[in-house]
């Protein structure tokens, strides 16, 4: 192994330097190469044929040429040095490396023109390249390597990046492939065993058994002539070419005629065994017969055929596993088999591929609109090159009847084959790409319902907009009809001239049942405007009976679905708003449906809340009349009210906050810090309050619709499933311990997403405490300091909650310890779970949600107060 060895070193050093060699060298040897290789397409044909007694001069002098002129022409533009791409932009480049030193295993049967390829592919790409030729043509690739490599060295490329085995054999051939950073392995079966087994990265390509199939629609001259051009191309060495023909027995005789005319010659049932014994011997090919001439084969059978037969067909009844005329046979035989209709045509063609062949190629001849046909074979064939209307050989190797079709003398065959590449080996198989990527935001958005209309008394000339529709179904709960809100809507719709109808059976976190419920009325009544009137339970049932009734199979489970990236996400919900509209009437101040993607539903069976999240499912139109909350509950201002906080600092502090959001987010938030204990006290001046206390709960709405919450809506929803705390009381409890959570300059996780660079939430609740004039006392910006303004914001809003009647703990909100301990672990978990989870800044370990529910049921000390 000492000469592979000192060859190896040799090699090995000239590629250390070519690797360094700019785009512009490279391209300047890359074209002497096979400009020289083009020139001498000739001599070095005429060697292949003295040496090997294989092929046809003429075909084989094509085939140098292709090697040479078509790879040359492929590749002449590609970047294969330094920068290959360069988006600035975006951020990303990619960088082309060589890999190293190649091992070309060159066969036997295209053995100067395989070289040609290798050697020039390798020269595009900065690598060295040593070649194992076959014994049987170890002269005429070595001279083919060496008139590439001195054509190389002329250009300027160093001494020795090209070099070849003088006598190889099988031990000197391993040891090489061993000791190499890529195999191109093109030989037998056991070569390309060997191959992949070397230990070295390789690319080998499989035998082929290419059948082609030709159907009732097909034009039998060019199909005929086209095989016999392939067949006979260099007497079928070409492992494309090929190897059986399957006809439609209602056009089988039409194309023998075709054939004889054109001079196949068609053996006899006693002469295709004859010729079968001397195909295959002891079951494997005979290797005499590779290359020869039909006349030769025949007269080595002792079958007697006219002197100008280009090709021999046998006729079978049958495909046989053991029948030679089945399999690949490198010379100018043809199976024949001729079948009752297309799909056993498809389905014999598919049977030869597994006999041998798989991967390689097939080919079907039909009409070119035959669409049909052409679906099935290309489905059904498990070939890497499915060739429709073209002569196999020539198509296969590529850009000479299909231009798209890479040109190359290395078909891999893929997995079906064995090969780790199903596609025409070239340049990027040989060049390791590295890819560097800058940090980069993705693009963000700011999407709300197209109209929103607000102030006392928007309601109807806001729904004036719609006076062309004619059927309305509004979507409402009983205590919207107790207090005459779903007439006073009603009515409005009605003067508009719509037909109406009220769906009211709505309850508090609403769930499929009900969903399903509606969709019942409203696909009897096929409504072109839906008005959802209520707080978020019906918003959130209107949305989902929306979606029903435009999309009816869309499965639940599906559109529930967690995201990480909601332009990403695996099931994408379809446009809405073919059949109806949808417009949202707040009458509580807190939710934001009106303006949001989102809608809770209730898993019917497990009683699980789902937070459903699509931009689709936002509504064409917002109507934020303060006339509707102006009779409020207390406790529902005061839950409703703390919803509305958590919203706005969730979504200014969320990873996904932006400079649009982060607006609409403080307003919201001075708003409640503002107007929400007079709101809640009511009396006789309560118009004012309430009316900014609706306006800021969408304003919130419109926040977090873009920025998304974080993870005290995640376990407010499972609070809210579990134990049926109210969604903004559980918000309520809650909302201190995971500010005091996530103001941490050492999280255990940090949230992912570009933007959000460092744990910056402690700085941002700062900003909070600095616009409510919380902290004018405190100067500079320290960490110390952004933490006793964090402190000072938690005590802000823990007051708030005191004067708005909020109890101190989950406990005191009537939850008993050993429901809340016996759900901790579910809860927790499904927290974590939640859509709301993946934007909170600070990401969480369930077993850390599981301490803030323990402490805030508990009602632990805050930091903020102690």
């Amino acid at each position: 192994m000492q000469q592979v060895e000192e060859l190896l070193q040799r090699v090995r050093a000239a590629q250390k330097i070519y690797a360094q060699f700019s785009q512009e060298q490279v391209d300047a040897i890359f074209h002497n190469a096979a400009q020289r290789a083009t020139a001498q397409r000739i001599p070095l044909a005429k060697m292949a044929v003295e040496e090997t007694g294989m092929g046809i001069l003429e075909d084989k002098v094509i085939k140098n040429h292709f090697s040479s002129e078509y790879i040359y022409n492929q590749y002449k533009n590609t970047k294969t040095c330094g920068i290959i791409e360069d988006d600035p932009v975006s951020g990303f480049r990619q960088i082309a490396a060589p890999l190293g030193i190649v091992a070309g295993i060159i066969p036997t049967t295209n053995p100067t023109s395989t070289a040609i390829f290798k050697a020039l592919l390798c020269l595009k790409t900065r690598n060295g390249i040593i070649f194992s030729p076959h014994p049987r043509a170890k002269a005429c690739t070595k001279a083919a390597a060496m008139l590439i490599h001195d054509a190389a060295v002329e250009a300027g490329a160093p001494r020795d990046i090209i070099a070849c085995l003088d006598n190889p054999t099988l031990d000197e051939t391993h040891y090489l492939m061993s000791h190499v950073n890529l195999i191109l392995a093109t030989g037998g079966p056991g070569m390309v065993k060997a191959a992949y087994s070397s230990g070295s990265p390789a690319i080998g390509v499989g035998s082929g058994n290419t059948p082609v199939v030709v159907d009732a629609t097909a034009d039998i001259k060019m199909a005929v002539n086209s095989i016999l051009l392939s067949k006979t191309f260099d007497n079928g060495l070409i492992c494309a070419s090929e190897q059986t023909i399957v006809a439609e027995s209602c056009i089988a005789d039409a194309l023998r005629e075709e054939f004889l005319k054109r001079g196949a010659y068609f053996a006899t049932e006693e002469e295709a065994e004859k010729l079968a014994q001397v195909i295959f011997i002891n079951g494997s090919l005979n290797n005499a017969i590779v290359g020869q001439s039909a006349c030769k084969i025949a007269s080595m059978a002792g079958v007697d055929v006219p002197e100008n037969t280009k090709v021999l067909i046998a006729e079978r009844p049958e495909i046989v596993p053991t029948d030679p005329f089945a399999h690949e046979k490198l010379s100018p035989v043809l199976g024949f088999y001729r079948v009752p209709d297309f799909a056993t045509a498809v389905s014999y063609a598919q049977t030869l591929i597994e006999l041998g062949g798989a991967g390689h190629t097939s080919v079907l001849y039909t009409k070119e609109s035959n669409a049909e046909h052409i679906h099935t074979f290309e489905k059904t064939l498990t070939t890497g090159r499915v060739l429709i209307n073209m002569p196999a050989s020539q198509g296969a190797i590529g850009d000479v009847y299909n231009f798209r079709m890479a040109p190359s003398l290395t078909l891999g065959c893929g997995s079906w084959g064995g090969n780790s590449v199903s596609e025409n080996i070239g340049v990027k198989h040989l060049m390791n790409v590295k890819s560097v990527a800058a940090r980069r935001e993705n693009m963000l958005w700011f999407r709300v319902p197209p109209k929103i209309y607000f102030k006392l008394g928007a309601l109807e000339p806001a729904l004036e907009e719609y006076k062309d529709r004619k059927r309305a179904c509004i979507i409402t709960d009983k205590t919207m009809v107790t207090l005459g809100h779903a007439d006073h809507v009603a009515d409005v719709l009605t003067r508009l001239g719509m037909d109406v109808r009220i769906f009211s059976d709505v309850n508090p976190d609403p769930d499929i049942a009900t969903a399903e419920k509606a969709l019942g009325l409203v696909n009897s009544f096929q409504p072109d405007i839906f008005v959802a009137l209520g707080g978020g339970s019906p918003m959130d049932a209107a949305k989902i009976v929306w979606l029903l009734y435009e999309v009816p199979d869309i499965k639940f489970g599906d559109i529930a679905l967690r995201f990480m990236d909601i332009r990403k996400r695996i099931v994408s919900f379809p446009d809405l708003g073919k059949k109806a509209v949808m417009v949202a009437i707040p009458t509580t101040s807190g939710t934001g449906s009106e303006v949001t993607p989102f809608a809770v539903i209730t898993d019917s069976k497990t009683g699980v809340k789902y937070p459903v999240t699509d931009y689709a499912l936002t509504p064409d139109m917002a109507i934020v009349d303060p006339e509707f909350v102006m009779d409020l509950p207390k406790s529902l201002i005061a839950n409703a009210g703390l919803d509305v906080l958590t919203h706005g600092i969730e979504a200014y502090t969320s990873t996904l906050a932006t400079n649009f959001a982060d607006g609409q987010a403080v307003e919201a938030i001075r708003l409640v810090f503002k107007y929400l204990r007079r709101s809640y006290e009511g009396g006789d001046d309560r118009l004012v309050p309430r009316e900014k206390i609706h306006y800021a709960a969408t304003m919130a709405g419109m926040a977090f619709a873009n920025a998304f919450l974080g993870v005290c809506h995640s376990m407010a929803h499972a609070m809210g499933s579990y134990l049926h705390v109210p969604h903004g009381l559980a918000n309520a409890l809650l909302l201190s311990y995971v500010i005091e959570y996530n103001a941490t300059d050492t999280p255990t996780k940090q949230g992912m997403m570009p933007q959000y660079k460092y744990p910056w939430v402690k700085g941002r609740y700062a900003r909070l405490c600095d616009m409510l004039h919380l902290a004018d006392d405190l100067q500079g910006d320290s960490s110390e300091i952004r933490a006793e303004k964090t402190s000072r914001l938690v005590r802000a809003i823990e007051q708030l909650k005191k004067d708005v009647g909020i109890p101190a703990s989950i406990r005191e909100a009537g939850i008993a310890e050993h429901d809340f301990l016996d759900l901790l672990d579910t809860m927790s978990e499904q927290a974590f779970d939640d859509q709301c989870t993946s934007s909170n800044p600070r990401y969480p370990l369930i077993a850390e949600i599981r301490e803030l529910y323990r402490r805030a049921y508990y009602g632990e000390p805050l930091r903020a107060m102690s």
